[in-house]
C-alpha cells in the first residue's frame, strides 16, 4: 500500500460538517448543490464539499503549520458559507445533531460514492443525519503513525466528553450528551479501532479486507481514529461538531499536542500500555452518556475519576507540547469547555427555559455565525 507518511510532522487540518438550514423555519433543507455553486473553490483557501445528505455541508482547511493558521482558514470558510447561505435565505448551524430534524426528509447527494453507500447499508446510512469534526495531524513515518493511532485510543473518551454537543434527536431529549455517538455506531467498522502491530500488519489486514471485497479502500473504515495513508496523517474522528469555532480549534490543538506526545513516545523506543478493549469502549459509552458530568475509568488503573478532572489532567499535560507547536493559545477554548460546559450542556440550558427546540437551533445558528 502506498503512503505519504513523509512529513512534515504535526501539520494540522480540520474538517467540519455543518447544517444547511432554512433561515425562517430553522429546519434542515436540501440545498447543498446551490451552496456549492455559489462557493467557487478557487476563491477559497480550503474546501467546501458535499457529504452524504443534501442538507450537510463540509468545510476543510488545507494542511497548516499550526492551529493559528488552521483557525484563520476555518473562520474564513465559516464566514463565507454563512454569507452565501444568507444570500439564499438559508442559515448555517453547527452541532452534533439537529435537535428536531427527521432523517426521512433528507435527500441523498447525487454522487456515486454516497448512492453506493446507501445501496450497501440501507437504513443504517439513511438515518445518519449527524455532524462531526475530523482533525488530521501529519506524520513522517508509517510505523510511527500506527503507534500514534494505537495510543490515541485511550484519549478518545475524553475528547468525546469535551466535544459532546448532541443532546437532542428527532425532537426528543435523549438523556445523552452525545446522541451522535450511538447513531453512528450502527455503521460497520466504527468506534474504538483495533490495534495494529506496525505498518506491515496494517497493510496486510487492510489488503485482506480489500481482497475479500468487503471494502473498496481503507477510507471505508470509519473508526474514531485511523491512519490516513493517502494524506500522510493520523485522523481523529470521534468528536461532535462544535457550535463555536474557537472550540473546534481548541480541540484540534489538544489533539495535535496529544499526537506529538505519542510521536515522541515512539521516537524514544517506548511501548504503549495495554488497555482492555471493553474498558476503552465502556469509557466511550460513559462519555457519550454523561459528557463532562460523569466519571471515567482512569486506565490502566481501575479507579473511576471525575471526567472533568481527567480532562484537566490531560490538558495540563499537553500544554508544553502545544507551546512547541505554536498552538498553546488555542487551548484556552478547552479551558472554557471545562469551566462553562460542553455544547450539550449549553443546549440543555437553552431548552430548559422554554422547552422550545427551535429556540435551541436559533441559539446554535447565532453562535455558529459569531
Amino acid at each position: 500500500m502506498e503512503h505519504r507518511f513523509t512529513g512534515p510532522s504535526f501539520t494540522i487540518g480540520i474538517e467540519e460538517e455543518l447544517m444547511i438550514l432554512d433561515a425562517e423555519t430553522l429546519e434542515l433543507t436540501n440545498m447543498i448543490e446551490a451552496m456549492l455553486e455559489a462557493s467557487p473553490s478557487e476563491e477559497l483557501t480550503g474546501e467546501v464539499k458535499p457529504e452524504l445528505m443534501e442538507s450537510v455541508l463540509e468545510i476543510a482547511t488545507t494542511p497548516c503549520r499550526d492551529t493559528v493558521e488552521a483557525g484563520r482558514q476555518l473562520r474564513d470558510l465559516r464566514a463565507r458559507v454563512c454569507e452565501t447561505a444568507r444570500d439564499k435565505g438559508l442559515a448555517i448551524g453547527a452541532a452534533g445533531t439537529h435537535p428536531f430534524a427527521m432523517w426521512e426528509d433528507q435527500r441523498i447527494v447525487a454522487r456515486p460514492r454516497y448512492r453506493d453507500l446507501i445501496s450497501a447499508l440501507r437504513f443504517v446510512a439513511r438515518q445518519e443525519i449527524i455532524f462531526g469534526i475530523h482533525v488530521h495531524v501529519g506524520m513522517d513515518d508509517p510505523d510511527k503513525a500506527i503507534h500514534v493511532a494505537n495510543g490515541m485510543r485511550v484519549h478518545v473518551p475524553v475528547l468525546l466528553a469535551l466535544s459532546a454537543n448532541s443532546p437532542f434527536w428527532r425532537a426528543d431529549a435523549t438523556g445523552l450528551a452525545s446522541s451522535r455517538t450511538p447513531i453512528f455506531r450502527a455503521f460497520p467498522r466504527v468506534g474504538i479501532p483495533p490495534t495494529y502491530r506496525d505498518w506491515a500488519d496494517y497493510e496486510r489486514r487492510i489488503e485482506f479486507m480489500y481482497a475479500s471485497g468487503v471494502i473498496d479502500d481503507y477510507t471505508y473504515l470509519w473508526y474514531d481514529v485511523r491512519p490516513h495513508p493517502n494524506l500522510g496523517t493520523v485522523e481523529v474522528r470521534v468528536m461532535d461538531a462544535q457550535t463555536r469555532v474557537e472550540h473546534t480549534v481548541g480541540l484540534a490543538a489538544l489533539t495535535q499536542a496529544l499526537v506529538k506526545e505519542l510521536a515522541e513516545h515512539f521516537d524514544a523506543g517506548k511501548r504503549l500500555s495495554r488497555y482492555p478493549f471493553e474498558m476503552l469502549d465502556e469509557n466511550k459509552w460513559l462519555a457519550a452518556r454523561h459528557g463532562l458530568e460523569g466519571e471515567l475509568v482512569d486506565l490502566p488503573r481501575r479507579d473511576r475519576v471525575n471526567t472533568r478532572e481527567l480532562a484537566r489532567r490531560l490538558l495540563d499535560r499537553s500544554r508544553e507540547h502545544a507551546e512547541d507547536l505554536g498552538s498553546a493559545g488555542d487551548l484556552e477554548a478547552v479551558d472554557d469547555l471545562l469551566r462553562h460546559g460542553n455544547g450539550a450542556q449549553r443546549q440543555v440550558v437553552v431548552y430548559e427555559a422554554n422547552h422550545d427546540l427551535r429556540e435551541v437551533v436559533g441559539e446554535i445558528v447565532e453562535a455558529t455565525n459569531a
